[in-house]
C-alpha cells in the first residue's frame, strides 16, 4: 500500500526533528502572535541552507516558509480558515501595543503591522553599543542624578538600583562604579566649569563671600561663592570651590588663597564689589591685607548681638531647665507616647519638642516656643513621674521664657529673608536696622523689663557694628540705588556727600564702558541725522526732539550724570513688595548711567550664608559611609551640587 501524505508528514514530525523548532516557533509568536493550536514547526535538516516548513494543524498542509517568513502562513489562513484568520489578525495587532494584554476581540484585516525581519527581532533584545546615543544618553541621566542630588558613587552597583535600570530599559547595561568616578563625574565638571567660566567671561562687577570649614575627618575647607548680575537683570550666585586648605589659618595664608583663587577662575580683584565673611579675626586680616571692600555678614552680628542680650542668670536657669526638660523627651519612648496621650487630652498639637544648637539663635527661639506651647502637657507627664518632678518649670523659668521669646519672635522672618540668595538683601539691610530702632525692638509699654532689656542690648549693639564709615558708605550707596528706598534711610546731612560719589562712580564707569551703550540718546540722534529713506512731514514734537538734544550737547559729562541722577531720584516711589531687579529691566534704558551702578552694588549679598550652605552641601556629601573622600573629589562634587 503506497504512503499517504498524511503519513509521510507525521513520519517526518516525528523523526526530524532539530534544535530550531523551538526558535521558530518563539519567532512566530513574537512576529506575527499565532498560536501553537494553529501551526507545528518541522526542520528537514540543521543546516541554515535547508528549508524549514511548518504544518497547519487544521488541514495537515504543510506551507514553505523560508528563513522563518510568515508571510505563506496569513495567506494559506486567509484563503482556506477565514476564522482563524480573523483571530490571528486580532492578537497580533493588540500584541503589537505596548502595555497592551492579548484579547480575543475582532480587528479589520488592515490593522496589520508591517511584518518584521529576524535580524530586526534580535536587535531587539540586543544590549546597546556602549558608543550609541541612546546608551549615552542614559549614562549622562544617571551622571547628573548622582552629582545633582548627592548620592554615593557605590549607588550604581546596589542591587535596587540596577534592577530599577534593567526595568526601565533591559537594553541598557549599567557601567560600574570605577567609570562613573573616574571618567563619567570628571567629564561632567569640566562641562559644568566651562558654562560657569562662559557665564563669567561677562560679568562686569562681582561680590564674594567665603569661609572656613572642618570636615568630618578634620580636613580644613575654604569656600568661596561669587554673586552678579547679568544683562537680563537676573541675580546669580555660583560656588567657585571649595578648596583643601591644610595649612595654617593665618590672615596671610587666607588672603593669599583667597587671591589664588580668583586667579584660578580668571577674575579681576578690581572688579570685586565687595566681599562678605564673618566676624573671623583671621578672616577680617586677611581682607584688610588685600585692601578688599568688606561687609560683615548680619546674621553672625544679629546672633552676637543676641547671644549678649541673653547674658542673665534669670535666662540661663530658665535655658538650662529647657533643656533638661527636651533631653527628657528625646532619649525615652515611654515619656514621647505620654507626652502624646497629655496632647490629645489637653487639645494641643502633637508637635514634638526641639532641641538648641549653640551656633543657632534661631533654633533657641524655636526651643522656647516650643516648650511654651506645650508646657502643660509637659507639666502633667513629668508631674505623674516621680523622678521627673523636679523639672517642671516653675512660673519664674515660664516668665523669663515669655519675655525672652517676646523680644525675640520678631527677628526671625528679618533673619530668613536677608539670608536669601535669590533676591536683593544688601540694600535692606539699613531699612531694617531703621526699623529694629523705630518699631520691632522699640521697648513698649507692656513689655517686662526683661524684655526691654533684650531689645535695648540687641539695637545697641547692631547700632555700633555698622556705624563705621567703610561700612555705612557701602549700605548707602546699595540703598541709593534701590528704587524702593533711594535716599530715604540715608542721613540727611550725608545725602549730598553719597550723590558725588556715585556721579563719580559712573564717570569712571563711562571711561571704560562705549558710550553708545550709556547714551541711547545719541542713537536716537544719530539715527534721526540720516538721510530717511522717504520724505516726511516734521511733526511738532520733532523740534522739541532737536532741541533738547542741542541742549543735553552743551552739558559737561558730570553735568550729565547729575542730571540723570537727579532725575532718577525724582522718579514715583515703588511700592515695597517691587523686585528692584525687575524694576531696574524695565527702566533701565531711562537711567543707562545709574543702571550700571544698580548691577554694582545690588549684587553684594547682606550675609555669608551663601558660603555655609555650600558647607551643608559638603557634609551632606562627606557623610559617614563616604568619610575617605579625597579633597579633589569633594571640590568636584560639591561644584556639582551647587552648579547644575
Amino acid at each position: 500500500m503506497s504512503e499517504t501524505k498524511e503519513d509521510r508528514e507525521s513520519e517526518i514530525i516525528g523523526e526530524r526533528e532539530s534544535d530550531t523548532v523551538g526558535l521558530l516557533e518563539d519567532i512566530v509568536d513574537k512576529k506575527c502572535h499565532t498560536t501553537s493550536a494553529v501551526w507545528t514547526w518541522f526542520g528537514y535538516g540543521k543546516s541554515d541552507q535547508e528549508q524549514t516548513k511548518p504544518v497547519c494543524k487544521i488541514c495537515r498542509w504543510v506551507v514553505p516558509a523560508r528563513t522563518g517568513n510568515t508571510t505563506n502562513l496569513f495567506n494559506h489562513l486567509k484563503r482556506h480558515h477565514p476564522t482563524n484568520y480573523t483571530e490571528s489578525v486580532t492578537l497580533r495587532a493588540q500584541a503589537s501595543t505596548p502595555h497592551t494584554k492579548l484579547s480575543h476581540t475582532h480587528t479589520s484585516p488592515g490593522n496589520i503591522n508591517k511584518q518584521q525581519s529576524i535580524q530586526s527581532c534580535f536587535a531587539a533584545i540586543a544590549p546597546y553599543e556602549k558608543q550609541s546615543k541612546r546608551s549615552k544618553t542614559i549614562t549622562s541621566a544617571i551622571t547628573y542624578c548622582l552629582a545633582k542630588d548627592m548620592m554615593p558613587l557605590y549607588t550604581v552597583e546596589k542591587e535596587g538600583f540596577r534592577k530599577l535600570i534593567k526595568v526601565l530599559d533591559p537594553r541598557y547595561e549599567l557601567p560600574g562604579r570605577k567609570y562613573f568616578s573616574r571618567t563619567a563625574m570628571p567629564q561632567l565638571y569640566n562641562e559644568c566649569r566651562r558654562k560657569v567660566e562662559i557665564h563669567l567671561n561677562d560679568v562686569k562687577y562681582f561680590a564674594t563671600t567665603t569661609d572656613l570649614w572642618s570636615s568630618r575627618t578634620s580636613e580644613p575647607y575654604m569656600s568661596l561663592t561669587i554673586h552678579f548680575i547679568d544683562e537680563e537683570w537676573a541675580l546669580h550666585s555660583k560656588c567657585l570651590q571649595t578648596a583643601y586648605f591644610p595649612e595654617d589659618h593665618t590672615g596671610e595664608i587666607i588672603s593669599q588663597g583667597l587671591e589664588d583663587a580668583l586667579k584660578s577662575w580668571g577674575l579681576r580683584e578690581d572688579r570685586q564689589v565687595c566681599i562678605t565673611t564673618d566676624n573671623g579675626a583671621n578672616v577680617v586680616k586677611a581682607v584688610s591685607l588685600k585692601g578688599w571692600s568688606r561687609l560683615q555678614c548680619f546674621g553672625h552680628r544679629l546672633h552676637l548681638a543676641i547671644e549678649r542680650s541673653v547674658r542673665d542668670k534669670r535666662i540661663e536657669r530658665a535655658m538650662g531647665v529647657s533643656k533638661k526638660v527636651v533631653s527628657t523627651f528625646s532619649y525615652s519612648w515611654k515619656k514621647k507616647k505620654e507626652l502624646t496621650a497629655a496632647q490629645k487630652e489637653l487639645d494641643l498639637p502633637e508637635h514634638r519638642l526641639m532641641t538648641e544648637s549653640p551656633t543657632r539663635w534661631g533654633s533657641r527661639h524655636a526651643m522656647i516656643a516650643r516648650v511654651l506651647e506645650q508646657e502643660k502637657a509637659i507639666s502633667k507627664v513629668l508631674s505623674a513621674d516621680r523622678k521627673t518632678r523636679h523639672l517642671a518649670l516653675s512660673w519664674q523659668d515660664i516668665e523669663v521664657l515669655e519675655s525672652v521669646h517676646k523680644a525675640l519672635n520678631p527677628l526671625v522672618e528679618f533673619t530668613d529673608a536677608l539670608s536669601g540668595e535669590a533676591h536683593v538683601s544688601v540694600s535692606c539691610v539699613k531699612p531694617v536696622l531703621q526699623l529694629f530702632n523705630t518699631e520691632v525692638l522699640k521697648p513698649g509699654e507692656d513689655d517686662t523689663e526683661l524684655t526691654k532689656a533684650i531689645k535695648t542690648t540687641i539695637t545697641t549693639y547692631l547700632n555700633e557694628k555698622y556705624d563705621d564709615d567703610a561700612t555705612d558708605d557701602l549700605l548707602n550707596m546699595a540703598s541709593l540705588v534701590d528704587p524702593r528706598f533711594k535716599t530715604r534711610y540715608i542721613q540727611g546731612d550725608k545725602v549730598e556727600a553719597v550723590k558725588s560719589r556715585a556721579v563719580a562712580q559712573i564717570l569712571g564707569d563711562c571711561q571704560s564702558t562705549p558710550q553708545s551703550t550709556l547714551t541711547p540718546t545719541a542713537t536716537a540722534t544719530a539715527t534721526a541725522s540720516a538721510p530717511p529713506a522717504k520724505m516726511q512731514r516734521k511733526t511738532l514734537g520733532s523740534f522739541f526732539k532737536k532741541s533738547y538734544s542741542v541742549s543735553t550737547s552743551s552739558l559737561t559729562d558730570e553735568q550729565d550724570v547729575e542730571a540723570e541722577l537727579n532725575s532718577y531720584l525724582l522718579a514715583p516711589e515703588v511700592d515695597g513688595e517691587t523686585n528692584p531687579l525687575a524694576w531696574w529691566k524695565i527702566h533701565c534704558t531711562s537711567y543707562p548711567r545709574v543702571s550700571f551702578l544698580a548691577k554694582r552694588y545690588l549684587c553684594i549679598p547682606a550675609t555669608s550664608s551663601p558660603s555655609e550652605r555650600a558647607f551643608s552641601t559638603s557634609g551632606n556629601i562627606v557623610s559617614c559611609h563616604r568619610a575617605a573622600l579625597k579633597p579633589d573629589v569633594v571640590n568636584r562634587l560639591v561644584f556639582l551640587a551647587k552648579n547644575l
